[in-house]
């Protein structure tokens, strides 16, 4: 469970909060869910509230299979997103905002989230924004240094969407985690905190040991535990011969 005192107030707002509830400002009005999160006034908003935060830093949620997610090129403005499985759905990439309840217990040798077991795409390592924190407060004691330094962040120039996004998704390729912690040309209107002085990097290995490197635009001068390591793959076990 993350405490409040380790995250920004804008963070911590948007894995609590609840969207895509009735607005309640403007019940009577068509589309009024509160599918827009704005990070300064770390609220909730329907479309119809936008105009006293029109010079703020506002967010689309979307909803996928019942659940928030943001587009990875947002999310990845506002933080190191590498190595959070993503998905490709309405010709965008996606991540989920937090982690999902499982049905049942995930049993296997496979792949799986270093923070609530769910079964990922190799070479994954958190199957959403939340559980990467969670990582990173409970090895880290904050996130702080993986968080960038967002000054201007708009809603889609083509306009909202009703964010309802379509079942058909495809999961990204493998090779797609080291690329998607969010090196896209942000630097106009992006700078990391700490004039770019710290960056992510999880080492990870196949098989025996595992590891990752989530690879922010800069270079890397700190790394993290290698906690997870003996988590991931395991040998399965095998009844003896005889």
């Amino acid at each position: 469970m993350l405490l409040s005192s380790h995250l920004p107030p804008w963070l911590h707002a948007l894995l609590t909060e609840k969207f895509f509830n009735a607005c309640i400002i403007h019940e009577e009005a068509k589309k009024n869910e509160k599918n827009i999160f704005c990070l300064d006034c770390c609220i909730s908003i329907c479309p119809h509230c936008l105009s006293p935060h029109s010079s703020h830093r506002l967010l689309q949620i979307r909803r996928y299979v019942y659940h928030d997610v943001i587009r990875l090129d947002d999310a990845a403005r506002l933080m190191d997103c590498g190595f959070v499985q993503s998905y490709t759905t309405n010709s965008a990439k996606v991540v989920f905002i937090n982690q999902r309840p499982q049905t049942r217990q995930f049993r296997g040798s496979g792949n799986i989230c270093s923070t609530c077991d769910r079964s990922l795409q190799d070479p994954y390592l958190f199957c959403s924004l939340s559980c990467k924190i969670n990582y990173l407060v409970r090895t880290q004691g904050g996130v702080s240094k993986f968080l960038f330094d967002c000054k201007f962040l708009p809603l889609p120039e083509q306009g909202l969407d009703d964010g309802l996004m379509t079942p058909e998704s495809v999961l990204e390729p493998a090779g797609s985690a080291h690329t998607s912690s969010g090196s896209g040309g942000y630097g106009e209107v992006c700078s990391r905190t700490l004039g770019c002085t710290a960056t992510t990097e999880i080492v990870r290995k196949k098989r025996s040991s595992l590891s990752a490197a989530c690879r922010p635009m800069c270079s890397p001068v700190s790394e993290i535990s290698a906690s997870l390591m003996n988590r991931r793959k395991k040998t399965p076990h095998r009844a003896p011969l005889y």
